[in-house]
């Protein structure tokens, strides 16, 4: 069985979204919504980590060996400007985007295995992934704008 190897990529997806959340606020405070909500989504993240504790001490965690091919690495810096900010959403949307196809990967195995916990866990924190990524979007649409067209 290797539900132990996704839940350890997803354990591991959801603490960079959280990493990536935080960096992306503390570098464009300058925008109110930003800096709060990012905030917000990255204690998300952290609570989705706390649900799945009792999910990977049942199963494990093991460490994915692959070579960088399925991880992302959180945010380190960000970029200054309107553009900046966009490309960072932009990075961040990409994370969560991996954090989303992994909660349904192991949603399926969850089904498989007719593990009502593990499926309580996916229904509680899917949903708000989902949510991350609508805001994520949203927020882009909205920074393209000023960011592409108007002159720095």
């Amino acid at each position: 069985m290797n539900v132990d190897l996704y839940l350890g990529l997803l354990r591991n997806a959801e603490r960079t979204l959280a990493t990536s959340f935080r960096q992306v606020a503390d570098g464009h405070g300058d925008e109110p919504d930003v800096y709060n909500l990012c905030h917000t989504l990255a204690e998300q993240c952290d609570d989705h980590v706390s649900q799945l504790h009792p999910i990977v001490e049942r199963y494990g965690a093991r460490p994915d060996s692959e070579p960088e091919r399925f991880h992302a690495d959180a945010l380190t810096e960000t970029r200054s400007g309107p553009v900046g900010l966009l490309r960072d959403l932009q990075d961040v949307f990409l994370l969560a985007s991996l954090v989303d196809i992994t909660w349904t990967v192991v949603k399926q195995a969850a089904l498989a295995l007719r593990d009502e916990e593990l499926l309580a866990v996916v229904g509680s924190c899917e949903p708000e992934t989902q949510v991350q990524l609508s805001w994520l979007k949203t927020r882009m649409k909205q920074a393209a704008p000023q960011a592409l067209i108007v002159a720095s």
